[in-house]
């Protein structure tokens, strides 16, 4: 059955990369066929990943499980096509599939120019989303990242709404900085290691049983940090985001924000931190103040946005400042709020992004002082979109996933820097406002003069091709609120024995620089 299960995780890879293919040679298919094979495409992803989850037993506690290697061409090297899923990676997988068949199901029944093209695009996105959190060898990491992002580009520049051409660029060029920056310290790591393999088990053997020296921790660790960071959109390297979010097509924005966005979080969780704990432990409080400034400053940016599609692009930035807290806490139970944050986050957004396209195509507008009363024609959006809303303010109650990982890492910012907890709680604050704001403005609000005419013409409420993909974002959140531990447990049990060993190396680090 293991054995099984490892062809599987292939196939979650391939499936996607095997449609995009047919769509590409098939050029002159009908448009039923198109969605079908794109149906496939997405949908096997997403029952492969729940699949693996009922699977998911590995020998040793929080392990890797269904473990795979394929040569390469670049064996040579140390790279190796080698995949794998523990207890960090299996919860952002499942993320990856669930998000990418809601994408994906929008798309296919969306409007879009040249749909076969651009369901062909988003393939190609999904399969590198899978990969990036199935590479086991830090190269395929890296590389599953840059074949996701490469149509993120080419879908804002081509299918993108206003200021597409200024916002792909801009996309590109921060992207491609934080892609090198992440590179470097990649290849320096594991030429410093002086290991002969990019594996990522090879190289945790290797620096536990050698660390590196502080100076080279600290660096190498810099260079992930401000690479990843940039990625992540870290304050203040995030302008790219809200610009590139509001430009972007629906579906590309939710598998962008919703997963791609984790990359560097995860990077600094499964790689930085365990390979690097004295680098990370020296670099933590500049970026648990630049964390800060996504929480307050692009919070206070937020409360004073009008176009609904920019106040999400700032809301999402803002709330990756409470993930880099949690990183930068150096701990446990930051580092495993952090990973249920982003698991809820990644649904939460992924849902809002695709709900202000469906407000948009009710309204004509994403000015949401131009619209007002929607609730009276459309009640099922309304009901949605507040609880989307809800969910992302972290507002405590039963299937609203983002508290936990928020409260959780408040704990662990206590124990950090207990002052930080407070503009931490401030950042709840600011979101609680200008979210209800949005709520009431949009649904219950009343109608701007230009507005009431078109809600006394005939609005719709949400189609059940509209339904289906918000529907099944919801149940994964809800899931996920009432029962958390379905994420924590996994997460504790990998990274308890890492976390034992960073406090082990850097509480013998500062006994050395004591003597």
């Amino acid at each position: 059955m293991n054995d099984i299960n490892a062809i599987l995780l292939f196939a979650a890879i391939g499936c996607p990369l095997l449609c995009a293919v047919f769509l590409f040679a098939g050029k002159s298919l009908g448009n039923s066929l198109v969605k079908g094979i794109a149906f496939v495409g997405f949908l096997a992803p997403a029952v492969i990943s729940f699949w693996l989850w009922t699977q998911y037993a590995p020998e040793i506690p929080g392990g890797y499980d269904f473990i795979s290697k394929t040569s390469t061409g670049l064996q040579s090297f140390g790279i190796v096509l080698h995949l794998g899923l523990n207890g960090v990676s299996l919860p952002l997988f499942i993320l990856a599939g669930v998000v990418g068949l809601a994408a994906g199901f929008y798309a296919m029944n969306s409007k879009a120019e040249r749909l076969s093209q651009y369901l062909l695009l988003l393939l190609v996105m999904q399969a590198g989303l899978m990969g990036v959190f199935a590479s086991v060898d830090v190269f395929f990491f890296y590389f599953f990242h840059e074949l996701a992002l490469i149509p993120t580009f080419i879908m804002i520049g081509v299918w993108g709404g206003r200021d597409r051409h200024f916002a792909a660029m801009k996309v590109t060029i921060y992207l491609t900085l934080g892609a090198m920056l992440s590179l470097a310290g990649l290849i320096v790591l594991y030429v410093k290691s002086g290991a002969t393999s990019f594996d990522l088990l090879t190289l945790r053997e290797i620096l536990a049983a050698q660390p590196l020296s502080e100076i080279a921790q600290r660096n190498v660790f810099a260079l992930l940090l401000f690479g990843f960071g940039i990625l992540v959109s870290l304050w203040p390297f995030h302008t790219w985001a809200p610009l590139g979010y509001g430009a972007a097509p629906s579906s590309a924005a939710m598998l962008h924000a919703g997963v791609l966005k984790k990359f560097g979080l995860y990077g600094l969780i499964q790689i930085g931190l365990p390979l690097l704990p004295s680098g990370g432990k020296e670099l933590a409080p500049l970026l648990a103040w630049l964390a800060l400034g996504n929480v307050v400053i692009i919070g206070l940016i937020t409360l004073v946005q009008r176009d609904l599609k920019q106040m999400l692009g700032y809301s999402s930035v803002m709330h990756m400042g409470y993930c880099f807290l949690g990183v930068a806490c150096v701990s446990l139970i930051g580092s495993s709020g952090v990973v249920i944050l982003m698991v809820a986050h990644g649904l939460t957004v992924a849902l809002l992004f695709m709900l202000a396209t469906c407000i948009y195509h009710r309204s004509q507008t994403f000015d949401m002082l131009e619209i007002g009363g929607l609730v009276k024609k459309t009640p099922v959006l309304a009901a949605f979109f507040s609880f989307a809303i809800l969910a992302s303010i972290g507002t405590p109650g039963p299937g609203l996933a983002n508290f936990w990982g928020e409260f959780t890492i408040f704990l662990a910012v206590w124990d950090f820097r207990s002052w930080m907890v407070v503009p931490a709680v401030l950042g709840v604050i600011l979101s609680a406002v200008y979210g209800l704001r949005a709520i009431g403005r949009i649904f219950f609000g009343g109608p701007t003069e230009s507005f009431r005419e078109r809600l006394d013409s005939d609005i719709q409420d949400m189609s059940w091709n509209e339904r289906i993909p918000a529907l099944l974002l919801i149940v994964v959140l809800l899931i996920v609120g009432i029962w958390p531990r379905l994420v924590s447990d996994n997460v504790n049990a990998a990274l308890q024995p890492e976390f034992t060993q960073i406090e082990q190396v850097v509480s013998l680090s500062e006994q050395s620089s004591e003597e």
